[in-house]
């Protein structure tokens, strides 16, 4: 199972230049072919992300689990910003940090996701470019930030902190910026499928659109080290495709090793939230707190973890 098909996921950005080839056959220029005239971020938003449905979960989370709402949101390895944007828009008194290393996907989020929010949501949205090792409240860190109620490391972004060390270190960093009584919301997804070279093909059809085919890669994995790379390709119905529109190179993290990560860094033993399942065998996109769960071929789940 593609671990971007659910109802809410978000991106991040660590993708190399696309290979776009023309339709096979065809005296039509690539020039003119759909792959080239596509916008790989745009067609990332549609295939993957739900940025509605995931505001709904952190906020019934952090109500759930703190008794009040959360006002300031922190994203992550946050890509096009799906997420803050949607938090902006949603209530006057939600305020948004948006952190990715990449200038390029912030650059296109100003471009084309800021002009779609009022002046007054613009002004309560920030977006950094820097590590997000490097953020902290303190006088002393590298890029100063206010403490928020929530950070959310979404779409297995994380994953890219493939050392032990570093990835207990960026935990410490998450509990350092948050409030005391904030929340650290991320996801993970594993089952037997997820250790296999695979390739699985969604057909993406939409009101946003011309409709695409959305195909998730997994490449390589080695058993020994953890670390795996995935690629994402968009085929188009004029026969055009847009190979490794986004490149991932990762570890696939457990989440007993998850887990201990946390606890070591100063969190409580976090929650698990399970995604459901329909009647057709599909998810259903619910997510519930679970202390089990079953040895899916592909599953995945949000985790809460409190300071």
């Amino acid at each position: 199972m593609s671990p971007d098909h659910r109802t809410q996921t978000r991106s991040f950005s660590v993708a190399p230049s696309a290979n776009i080839r023309p339709s096979t056959g065809s005296n039509t220029p690539a020039s003119t072919c759909q792959a080239d005239q596509a916008d790989r971020h745009a067609l990332y938003e549609r295939a993957v992300q739900c940025p509605q449905a995931e505001v709904d979960f952190i906020q019934q989370t952090f109500h759930a689990l703190r008794g009040r709402p959360a006002r300031l949101l922190a994203e992550d390895f946050c890509g096009t910003a799906a997420v803050c944007c949607e938090w902006v828009n949603r209530d006057a008194n939600h305020r948004a940090v948006g952190i990715d290393n990449d200038p390029a996907v912030l650059q296109w989020t100003r471009e084309e996701r800021l002009p779609a929010l009022s002046p007054e949501q613009r002004a309560r949205l920030r977006l950094i470019e820097a590590d997000v090792l490097d953020l902290g409240p303190e006088p002393a860190a590298k890029v100063r930030c206010e403490p928020v109620d929530l950070v959310l490391a979404m779409n297995f972004s994380w994953w890219l902190i493939t050392e032990r060390a570093a990835l207990r270190r960026y935990f410490q960093r998450v509990r350092e910026r948050l409030v005391a009584d904030g929340l650290f919301i991320l996801d993970s997804y594993g089952g037997y499928d997820a250790h296999r070279v695979i390739t699985e093909e969604r057909e993406i059809e939409d009101d946003a659109g011309p409709p695409f085919t959305y195909a998730w890669d997994q490449t390589d994995y080695d058993p020994i080290s953890g670390l795996m790379q995935c690629a994402i390709h968009f085929a188009f119905p004029d026969g055009s495709r847009l190979d490794q529109a986004f490149s991932y190179r990762w570890r696939l993290w457990t989440l007993p090793e998850l887990r201990e990560l946390l606890i070591e860094a100063g969190f409580r033993p976090p929650r698990i939230y399970w995604q459901g399942w329909d009647e057709h065998g599909e998810p259903d996109g619910l997510f519930k707190p679970v202390t089990r769960a079953e040895p899916d071929a592909g599953w995945i789940c949000y985790l809460s973890a409190e300071p």
